[in-house]
């Protein structure tokens, strides 16, 4: 009996080649991503001549390279189980929400769909994603943002070193800092008009890009803002409507250099200094949890 695709703790391109809803032997590779979760499996989707060069090499100027095969799509296959249709359908709506007030400068767009995921006779209903791949420098909210930190994420990204360089430098890192401030507005905005926040402090969740914006790459964990005392957690035991907030604030105090911005309901609420040392507390009862082996979804 083949074991469920979603209790796996990670997946090969010989089992995404064996889901009955990818073709076979199919024009693609496909290679685990570095980042795959807890929430889904994260696979890239190559060519096999870029998969070719990057194991036999190719010649530049006499010198042999090996050039990483970079991903043309991010396929995502959800570890959520859905009893019916109409459950796989509410995700689908708070997927929905976030294209609405981010896509498409601030998300890499995701493109979900639904099929019938067929094992030993019965089909399930099955949530995937066919996402665009974002190249960029990952934006930690706890990190350092500062202007020389942003001048390191630009020289990273491969701007050459023109005698001009620090001129375009301060141009784009104030081009970083208005893409942020609308960032963050919409993100407001959404959590204002409808009670929802995605997840904003998952390591590797924000990604910088080479033109400036912020996109989010990962929004399979899209929660509930509730403005009542009660701190809700998701169904791995993460506060993560809170940390979000909390990474919001940072996002905003240090990249739009605002050394106090604590008003309004958003942060009045969950900025909270005592809310915050129980949420704290939280977040180090899951960080524990996390040094214990994995009991994937379904497994016994």
């Amino acid at each position: 009996m083949h074991e469920d695709i979603r209790d796996k703790p990670y997946l090969l391109h010989k089992d995404i080649l064996g889901l009955n809803f990818i073709r076979e032997p199919g024009i693609y590779i496909y290679r685990k991503h570095y980042r795959s979760g807890l929430r889904s499996h994260i696979m890239q989707v190559l060519d096999p001549e870029d998969i070719e060069k990057e194991n036999k090499g190719v010649i530049i100027n006499g010198l042999r390279w090996y050039p990483r095969a970079e991903p043309l799509k991010i396929l995502r296959i959800f570890r959520k189980r859905f009893n019916t249709l109409e459950d796989a359908e509410e995700e689908l709506k708070r997927v929905k929400i976030i294209q609405t007030y981010l896509a498409p400068d601030y998300l890499a767009m995701p493109g979900e769909f639904l099929v019938d995921y067929s094992r030993h006779g019965r089909c399930d209903v099955l949530l995937c994603g066919l996402q665009e791949y974002v190249q960029g420098q990952i934006l930690d909210p706890w990190g350092l943002l500062n202007r020389d930190h942003l001048a390191s994420f630009r020289s990273d990204m491969g701007f050459d070193n023109a005698e001009d360089s620090a001129t375009l430098s301060d141009l784009w890192i104030r081009s970083v800092r208005e893409r942020v401030q609308e960032f963050i507005k919409r993100l407001k905005q959404m959590i204002t008009e409808t009670g929802h926040v995605p997840d904003l402090a998952g390591a590797g969740n924000l990604i910088l890009t080479r033109s400036g914006n912020i996109k989010l790459v990962d929004i399979n964990n899209v929660s509930r803002v509730s403005f009542n005392p009660f701190i809700s957690l998701d169904d791995r035991g993460y506060p993560v409507c809170d940390k979000s907030i909390e990474s919001l604030f940072l996002i905003e105090q240090k990249l739009l250099c605002r050394s106090s911005i604590r008003n309004g309901p958003i942060y009045d609420t969950f900025l909270d200094p005592e809310r915050m040392k129980k949420v704290k507390a939280l977040d180090e009862e899951f960080q524990i949890s996390m040094t214990a082996p994995i009991s994937w979804p379904g497994s016994s």
